[in-house]
């Protein structure tokens, strides 16, 4: 089991060379936390893969968003991307989903737990924020926190009972993202031009695999090597989740939500922000494709996705004004 506790991470604190953190997965994590009424950087708990299981000690409003488990009870399984009422003693078990990697649970005014530099997201390298600095073990108790939204009040009296249950309602998490899953658009990085046009074709034509080295701070990626025409020593430099560096033996590194905040090898690319959600959901043996597509293109898709997101979370609080 490898989960931690995550929010939409620490970004106020680069200069000082703390990582970003957060969820891989940015859009999932806040489409379980909308779904409650919650704000969008309440924290979650983010689970890799599944073989995971936790026990309700008290009744209970969560909801979860991910493709790497389905939530089950022994009366089948939990629907995603809407709110569940989980009574009290009640075991939730989490069966391995193989479409992704990552699923975030959210339960009604977050999981109560430190803020370290204005986040609650876990930093394993350094040992900060979520429950102690590292990944949750067995035997670990959580708690939410007290203070709800008026939102997430009224669906709990709506759905409270002596059983399971949940909204009639779901958000269509599947509506925000496009049809090709394993296609990743990307803009130029600073370097691209260090690399010969036989490699930039490539890079944009061809396939890549994950490796085995993938982790929260980067993943390691196989396929055709890139050649370098300019041989100058890159000085470190400004790095962030989703920018693409090109190793000295020629191979991809997508960095993650963990990646440190400079770095010194030349980056061929960088992920548009509405596809960093894809990327947090690959696993080793994934294989992907890099599109081009402009930095305008890249700010307006952005954009659009933050108004479907305004729109749903406005939707919701008016469900239940």
């Amino acid at each position: 089991m490898f989960s931690t506790v995550q929010d939409m991470g620490r970004r106020l604190y680069r200069s000082q060379a703390v990582p970003v953190s957060g969820a891989m997965d940015t859009l999932s994590a806040r489409m379980a936390n909308i779904a409650l009424g919650n704000d969008n950087n309440a924290a979650v708990i983010e689970f890799t893969y599944a073989n995971a299981e936790f026990i309700a000690e008290t009744n209970i409003l969560i909801a979860y968003a991910g493709d790497g488990a389905v939530l089950s009870l022994t009366i089948g399984d939990i629907p995603a991307e809407r709110p569940v009422f989980i009574p009290a003693g009640t075991t939730v078990k989490l069966n391995n989903d193989p479409s992704g990697s990552r699923t975030y649970l959210a339960i009604a005014g977050g999981w109560d737990v430190p803020e370290v530099l204005g986040s609650r997201s876990t930093y394993l390298t350094a040992a900060i924020g979520g429950l102690e600095g590292r990944q949750l073990k067995t035997g670990d108790e959580l708690s939410s926190i007290d203070r709800l939204t008026s939102t997430a009040k009224a669906i709990l009296d709506s759905l409270q009972s002596n059983s399971p249950n949940y909204t009639d309602w779901s958000l269509a998490r599947h509506l925000l993202l496009p049809a090709e899953r394993k296609t990743i658009r990307v803009m130029h990085g600073n370097e691209f031009d260090w690399f010969d046009s036989n490699s930039q074709s490539d890079f944009l034509t061809t396939p890549y695999t994950l490796s085995s080295r993938c982790n929260r701070m980067g993943y390691q990626l196989d396929g055709r090597g890139i050649k370098r025409i300019k041989r100058d020593e890159l000085l470190s430099t400004a790095v962030t989740p989703g920018t693409i560096q090109i190793t000295g033996g020629g191979s991809p590194v997508l960095l993650m939500a963990d990646c440190q905040t400079t770095g010194g090898y030349p980056r061929i690319a960088q992920v548009a922000a509405v596809d960093l959600p894809l990327c947090g959901q690959l696993k080793p043996s994934d294989t992907i494709y890099f599109k081009e597509i402009s930095r305008h293109d890249a700010e307006m898709l952005y954009l659009e996705r933050e108004k479907q997101l305004a729109k749903l979370a406005n939707a919701v609080r008016n469900r239940y004004l």
